[in-house]
């Protein structure tokens, strides 16, 4: 039997595990997909929010601003890339210059340091020295980049060397109360017993919460889809660069132009309300939308500058056409005790996890004693990225093993050995993506067209798998169905 059950195991539920695997807790963390960032974590702009944008004394607010200080912590402990590069908000009339002014009033409400605004083009572009024609903009120097990925990978990671145990391609089916404790059921059957059971699955929230026999809540899916920009346009952008947020679209930022710690440049999200909770599907229209919202903030860019799109979906508590601010939902069900819901985690949820986690472990802490561990692990061990190494290390590590000499990707200049430690992975999450999220492998200009087979052939001749196995990512997405020929 475990203490602790978290349902979701992406950057809120894995930092819930990570807070409260210093205690001696027997804790598991059930995902429902073979890996741990592909929901919402792995499909973001990956921006470190500073809390400006938030109803001064919402949940939003305060564990937005606690934890923009926090997860740039948590990042040095767990040697986690990210970049404190500040942001700009830029205004391009007169009349949204006086919606800086009431953002900065917010933002010094809530707590937030060093916001500016800074009027006149000549003196927003020494901010930034590519960004469109503003006329003024606010600077926000707490603001960061940081690779989301890699930062709930290494939590979980983590989370393993503190005996916290992962269940991938783990759905949890059915809740049932037996003797005071929750009894889990799986879609294979497996059964799973806690204490405590925690929602954290992000867009399926009220689906989740309706399982354990709450049927008050209900969420709306609002995808976001995004471009991404080659790299070889990053020593041109600086920082991200976002629009005065629309008054009549509630509480989307707008599209934005942001850099990422790894090179590559995102512009997006769009904000569309779908049924599907998982529709990652990406439109002509919308990214033509993209396209033109992008360029008036930064026109750097060209259509051949895209090397891929894809999109994430927000958990959003109001319906389209709503503008009602609703705050995050952080409480231990009266009518289910031990039961903590989490609902309508939406941005800033994935800056605000470590603050989320505090008060999950203060809950918990109000009904019983957590006793700390006598020797917790702050963070698995990281590996630089062979690429980042000084010239006279590489040599030194391709000699001593020659996969580090092979390079698999040439875009992102990975190789083979990097490529098998990925595969071997602690967490054993065996997909194609996987790999790519790791390494980076799959994500340059060529987008895998040229390390794909090199990397299926690795799988297949060096790990045994059989290529009618593989999949990209998600349960079903396989990469082939079968041979063309048989072999000679």
């Amino acid at each position: 039997m475990f203490d602790i059950g978290i349902v979701g195991g992406g950057a809120v539920g894995s930092s819930i595990a990570y807070e409260l695997s210093r205690f001696n807790l027997k804790i598991a963390v059930f995902e429902k997909e073979p890996d741990v960032i592909f929901g919402a974590s792995g499909r973001n702009s990956g921006v470190v929010h500073a809390g400006f944008y938030y109803r001064p004394g919402s949940l939003k607010a305060k564990l937005c601003v606690e934890g923009n200080k926090k997860i740039k912590e948590w990042m040095k402990i767990l040697n986690v890339p990210f970049k404190a590069t500040g942001k700009i908000l830029v205004a391009f009339e007169e009349e949204e210059v006086q919606e800086l002014y009431k953002l900065k009033e917010i933002g010094d409400t809530n707590g937030v340091e060093g916001l500016e605004i800074i009027k006149g083009s000549e003196n927003v572009q020494k901010l930034c020295p590519t960004v469109g024609e503003a006329v003024a903009c606010m600077y926000s120097p707490a603001t960061a980049i940081f690779s989301p990925y890699l930062f709930v990978i290494a939590l979980a990671e983590t989370n393993l060397l503190n005996d916290v145990k992962y269940f991938l391609n783990c759905k949890i089916v059915e809740v049932k109360r037996e003797n005071g404790n929750f009894m889990l059921k799986d879609q294979n059957g497996n059964r799973y017993e806690c204490r405590w059971l925690i929602n954290a699955t992000g867009v399926h929230c009220a689906e989740f919460s309706k399982m354990v026999g709450i049927d008050s809540y209900r969420i709306y899916p609002c995808k976001g889809e995004y471009l991404l920009l080659d790299k070889a346009l990053a020593p041109l952008l600086n920082m991200p660069i976002y629009p005065v947020p629309s008054k009549d679209v509630g509480a989307y930022l707008g599209v934005h132009i942001t850099p990422t710690v790894e090179g590559p440049i995102t512009i997006g999200p769009s904000a569309e309300y779908i049924e599907d909770p998982e529709g990652y599907e990406t439109t002509p229209e919308i990214m033509e939308q993209l396209f033109q919202g992008g360029y008036k903030l930064w026109p750097y860019f060209k259509r051949s500058d895209v090397i891929r799109t894809f999109t994430g979906v927000r958990a959003k508590p109001v319906p389209p056409g709503d503008k009602t601010f609703y705050d995050f939902l952080i409480k231990e069900e009266e009518s289910v005790p031990n039961f903590i819901n989490l609902i309508g985690i939406e941005s800033p949820g994935f800056t605000s996890a470590p603050a989320i986690a505090r008060v999950v472990r203060e809950i918990i802490e109000k009904k019983e004693k957590l006793i700390p561990k006598e020797k917790f692990v702050p963070a698995s061990p990281r590996k630089e990225r062979f690429e980042d190494l000084p010239e006279e290390e590489k040599q030194r590590r391709a000699r001593e093993n020659p996969e580090y000499g092979e390079i698999i990707c040439r875009c992102e200049k990975v190789t083979k050995r990097e490529i098998i430690e990925a595969i071997e992975n602690p967490l054993g999450a065996k997909t194609l993506a996987s790999i790519k999220y790791r390494t980076r492998a799959m994500m340059g200009r060529c987008q895998g067209g040229y390390c794909l087979p090199k990397i299926v052939e690795i799988l297949e001749k060096e790990f045994g798998y059989k290529p009618e196995d593989f999949q990209l990512h998600k349960e079903g997405s396989w990469l082939f169905s079968g041979r063309m020929r048989k072999n000679d």
